[in-house]
């Protein structure tokens, strides 16, 4: 259940910061082949995300979320709770 709340908010915040369509946000999405997001938007988004989720995303480890669904996990496994 928390994974699918976590999983809508993430949603609301990519809508936001790609200017997409929150239906067109899966948790197989591709940021930059799908949902069409460049290094800017990535960016911009990781810091929404970070002040959401008052959690830091290193830079490293930025290059192995390439879909919806490892932010979740991520986030998730670095003790966020939706």
């Amino acid at each position: 259940m928390e994974i699918k709340k976590m999983l809508e908010k993430m949603k609301e915040i990519i809508a936001g910061q790609l200017n997409v369509n929150a239906e067109d946000v899966k948790p197989e999405s591709r940021f930059k082949e799908d949902l069409n997001a460049d290094s800017l938007d990535l960016f911009e988004l990781v810091m929404a995300l970070e002040d959401e989720y008052s959690v830091e995303i290193p830079s490293e480890e930025l290059e192995k979320l390439l879909t919806v669904q490892d932010v979740c996990d991520y986030l998730k496994n670095h003790g966020v709770e939706a």
